[in-house]
């Protein structure tokens, strides 16, 4: 029992500790029952009807309570469990809720004098006639008894009175505490408390009282059981045939009432009273079957019967189940034309002896079989989950699903296949060939001449032209993993696969990309004139100009400036406008990369002509209204934005917002655009969103995606916006994700060296590193924290809660990306308790924003030693309400602060006077609002508050420091609390950069994000 005790202490939280030794060293522990294995005890609880019941297991030092609190172990099991080891002294504290040190007594002294036991329910049945009655018993501890006469819950958790006349009340007896299944008992019996047994509801009741302890009937105990008793059939041989009797169960002693038996000393109820009688009086039944109806006892008879009882096989004249046949499926398959018809059927036999029908046994032939149900189900089962299909129906599968289906069929039963693809499919290969005319691309499949395909008409003559197969159709097939394709005018016919597996992919990518009149776009140029010098056939018009852009960038010609730039441009941006011009001019698109503050905007800028859209976010408009005239004052702009919004069509730049795009998108495509430019174009990284799908239908000659983080989570980010720039360059989203995004992610060598390859021409990404030498260092360090005891509590809580909210979410079948939504608590207990409502720090009182938060009070001591050297600060969080939290321990500190969030009206503003030399050290920040387009150079330190998943984001932020014009080292500090969930989105911040650095990088192996790494984060 020691062992057991300290099992529990180390598992019991403090404060359920201490509540279970006051429940210990009140007496509340009673009832003690000893079953062998398992001592049961229960507990009173304050305020509950029903005292719960703690089961203990000393031998393996388990436990269960049935009070039904979430916390584990419950103060309940803490007392019970002190109850049977030691005594407690009365008024003797827990020091420090710690259980006494081994083989010492908790206290010394007597314990505290324990309460007389609670009163308890006895429960006689009598027997009336045919009928049960019912009464119920208050049994005190000196053995007294009263018949309970009212309502159980009324007299439950309080004391009950003996009877007394008027002139001498009762004395006053101890409390009754009844259990579950007293209460269930009260339940069904309703109003009528006494001598009352409803046969209505004799399960429910039989059910209830089987957990009941001390139960009499007629003065004797018994025991009630749950199982009910039913009759028992065998077949047994009778002269030429056989005889069916249906008998009583021989464990029944003694019918007691209508529909209750006594087994023993145990009482049952009847089952199938139907069939025997309420008093069994109809047994035995007996019907004999000569031979010739031998077959509609197996088939009719004994399958029905034995859903209902037992059924012994007792004669040598029925077919024993070794000598039977086992069930099958047998599948009749007809075909015309593209339409495949099969019809299953469950039978037995080889060729069939017997069929199932509506769960009925059909004899067909030959001998009867014994019928095999479990095996039947199973294959109905299969037949379900892999064919889809239905016993006796009809079904019919019509072009590429008649192939998807016979690929099922191969893999369900190769034998029935291989007799299908003899019979029905054909047998002759496509032919493929293909089709080039300077830059219109075609490929055609065609059966061999004379070939016997084996799905020709019948009014097919010898001079008929061989049958085709559309590219399209073959590329899918291929792709799916299917063997074949159905043939242009009906069949079908087999995959090349070797003359697939060899171009096949290629043939997919210019398939997609190719326009209506077949020719395929510039951007597939390079891809088209590949596949022709491995075919030995002339390269495409117009590829020769191309080459710049496929031998490193180095011959690409000098743009011409425009007239009124104002600007002096460094060499790597001198040569990103030469590399935005020569798309330009190819009519292509392109995906600008550079790294953050490289000056994308000015680029680009330099490389517009002719009317042009720019969408940004909104809190980059201005920003641009000032680069165009700052470096471009010859652009006449206008800014497409607000509730009164007109398109000015003599603006050279429309500036405006992704909001807009999507609520006039209909309006923006029907215009005629020079240029398109995304700007922030992570923003259409999802090609499902509403302003991914506007942008896509936007018209231009040029289409340009600004972005510093173009891979952010997923590889299917970039062909977002690679399909926005040049369509078709990447194929369609499923191929590229079978092509790229899930052999990148799998590590398959050589992978991302092929996609690198195709998107180079198209993707220009330069790192500060590379390009801006004189750009001072960025080193980064993380600050940890430890948690105090109170917020450690309240993490280890809140984690518990979370774990099972998200493997709840996985289980069913939620996405990775919503379980980690379920995270967020987590996460914020991490940072302040105040963010976690309900805790006794949370909410938005004033009160709230002076909680002691580990992680604010290191900040402070940062911030105090930064702002003492002279140095200015940001300070960054994606949760306003974390800021709040800050500013009152800002204020108490002595340090000015100004604040940029969502909020803000006047960012110019509030940025222009951080910027100031005589401006506040500090700027709080929410990460949404000040992630992009703010240049904030007056800073030297970033301050990440909470790590998020994503490492693009906050290096967005730091970079808002970290840019051209700053010309002091940049330091950027992660705050993170200690064996918290915020170490583990380190690591993943990690394998997020290798996904992108995957792409655009030279990391050849990327990973993604499994359900076992979000689990391993709650670890």
């Amino acid at each position: 029992m020691q062992g057991l005790l300290e099992a529990i202490r180390k598992a019991c939280l403090p404060g359920l500790w201490s509540q279970g030794v006051k429940l210990a060293r009140e007496g509340a522990a009673f009832g003690r029952e000893d079953r062998g294995d398992s001592i049961v005890v229960r507990v009173k609880a304050a305020g509950q009807p029903v005292a719960p019941t703690v089961t203990l297991y000393p031998a393996d030092a388990e436990w269960t309570c049935d009070c039904g609190g979430k916390i584990d172990p419950c103060a309940h099991a803490v007392a019970a469990t002190l109850s049977l080891s030691q005594p407690i002294a009365q008024g003797q504290p827990a020091a420090q809720g710690q259980p006494a040190a081994q083989g010492q007594p908790a206290a010394q002294g007597g314990a505290t004098a324990a309460a007389a036991p609670p009163a308890r329910l006895r429960y006689r049945l009598r027997r009336k006639g045919l009928v049960l009655a019912l009464e119920r018993m208050i049994v005190h501890a000196s053995g007294a008894e009263e018949p309970l006469r009212v309502s159980l819950a009324s007299l439950a958790g309080r004391a009950v009175r003996a009877p007394a006349s008027p002139e001498r009340p009762g004395p006053r007896l101890p409390e009754l505490y009844p259990t579950h299944e007293d209460l269930a008992v009260d339940r069904l019996v309703g109003t009528k408390q006494h001598g009352y047994f409803p046969s209505d509801r004799q399960p429910e009741l039989f059910a209830a009282l089987a957990g009941v302890a001390d139960v009499e009937l007629d003065g004797a105990p018994v025991r009630i059981s749950s199982e009910a008793i039913g009759p028992r059939a065998a077949v047994r041989d009778h002269d030429d045939g056989a005889a069916l009797v249906v008998e009583r169960d021989p464990r029944v002693d003694e019918v007691i009432a209508s529909g209750v038996v006594r087994c023993g000393g145990t009482l049952h109820l009847l089952r199938e009273i139907d069939l025997t009688g309420p008093k069994l009086e109809r047994l035995p039944l007996r019907r004999v079957f000569p031979r010739g109806d031998l077959g509609k006892l197996v088939t009719d008879v004994l399958p029905e019967l034995t859903k209902r009882v037992p059924v012994t096989i007792q004669s040598q004249r029925l077919p024993r189940a070794g000598g039977a046949s086992r069930p099958r499926i047998l599948l009749e398959l007809s075909q015309k034309e593209h339409t495949l018809s099969v019809v299953p059927s469950l039978v037995y036999g080889d060729p069939p002896e017997a069929r199932i029908e509506n769960g009925r046994l059909v004899h067909l032939s030959g001998a009867v079989p014994v019928r095999d149900e479990p095996a039947e189900r199973m294959l109905l089962i299969r037949l379900r989950d892999e064919l889809h299909l239905i016993p006796g129906r009809r079904v019919d599968f019509d072009g590429v699903e008649a192939i998807r289906f016979a690929s099922r069929l191969e893999s369900w039963d190769a034998r029935a296949f291989a007799d299908a693809r003899g019979e029905i499919f054909g047998k002759a290969a496509l032919v493929p060939r293909f089709v080039i005319q300077d830059r219109a691309f075609d490929v055609e499949f065609e059966l061999s001449a004379g070939s016997d395909d084996g799905a020709g008409d019948e009014g097919d003559g010898a001079g008929a032209p061989p049958k085709r197969a559309d590219a399209t159709a073959v590329i899918r097939a291929w792709q799916d993993g299917l063997p074949l394709v159905p043939l242009l005018g009906g069949g079908w016919a087999p995959l090349p696969s070797a003359w697939l597996d060899k171009y096949g992919a290629r043939v997919a990518d210019l398939l997609a990309a190719r326009r209506e009149d077949k020719e395929v776009p510039p951007a597939a140029l390079p891809a088209l004139a590949a596949l022709c010098d491995e075919i030995e056939y002339p390269r495409p018009s117009g590829f020769d100009k191309l080459m710049p852009l496929l031998d490193g960038f180095a011959s690409l010609p000098e743009a011409p400036l425009p007239s009124d730039l104002t600007a002096t441009l460094r060499p790597y941006q001198r040569r990103g406008v030469d590399w935005l011009s020569f798309l330009r001019d190819a009519g292509l698109g392109a995906v600008l990369a550079d790294d953050m503050g490289l000056g994308k905007t000015l680029q680009t800028l330099c490389s517009l002509r002719g009317r042009t859209l720019v969408v940004c976010p909104r809190s980059v408009v201005h920003n641009w209204a000032d680069e165009i005239r700052r470096f471009r004052p010859g652009l006449r702009f206008a800014i497409y934005h607000g509730t009164r919004r007109a398109l000015d069509p003599a603006a050279d730049v429309t500036l405006t917002t992704y909001a807009v795009l999507r609520n006039d998108a209909e309006l923006l495509a029907a215009q005629a655009w020079e240029a398109v430019v995304l700007d922030e174009a992570q923003a259409i990284k999802n090609p499902d969103s509403q302003a991914a799908r506007a942008a896509f239908a936007l018209r231009a000659e040029l289409r340009v995606a600004l972005s510093g983080t173009p891979v952010e989570n997923r590889l299917e980010e970039l062909w977002s916006l690679l399909h926005f720039t040049n369509r078709g360059l990447l194929g369609g989203r499923s191929a590229f994700q079978e092509r790229y995004g899930r052999p990148i992610a799998e590590g398959v060598q050589g992978a991302a060296a092929e996609l690198r390859q195709k998107i180079r021409p198209f993707v220009l990404r330069r790192l500060k590193g590379e390009v801006a030498p004189e750009l001072p260092p960025r080193s980064e360090m993380v600050l940890y924290c430890e948690l105090e005891e109170a917020e450690r509590e309240l993490y280890d809580a809140v984690r518990a809660a979370t774990r099972k909210d998200v493997v709840e979410k996985l289980a069913e079948g939620a996405s990775v990306m919503a379980a980690l939504e379920a995270l967020l608590r987590l996460r914020q207990a991490a940072c302040h308790p105040a963010l976690i409502p309900g805790s006794s720090a949370g909410g938005a009182a004033p009160a709230a924003r002076t909680v002691p938060s580990s992680k604010v009070t290191r900040l402070i001591e940062a911030l105090e030693e930064c702002v003492a050297d002279g140095h200015k600060a940001l300070v960054f969080s994606q949760w306003t309400s974390l800021l709040d939290l800050v500013e009152p321990h800002l204020g108490a500190a002595g340090i000015p602060w100004s604040r940029l969030d969502g909020g803000t009206r006047d960012r110019a503003g509030v940025v222009n006077e951080f910027q100031s030399p005589g401006g506040p050290p500090v700027m709080l920040i929410s990460l949404k609002a000040g992630g992009t387009g703010l240049n904030l150079t007056a800073a030297d330190h970033v301050f990440l508050l909470d790590p998020w998943w994503n490492p693009a984001v906050e290096d967005q932020a730091a970079d808002r420091a970290h840019r051209i014009g700053q010309h002091r080292p940049v330091m950027v500090h992660r705050l993170v609390a200690k064996d918290t969930v915020e170490e583990g989105i380190l690591a993943l911040q990690e394998r997020k950069r290798a996904i992108a650095g995957a792409a655009l990088g030279e990391a050849d192996r990327a990973a993604s994000l499994t359900r076992e790494d979000l689990l391993a984060l709650l670890g």
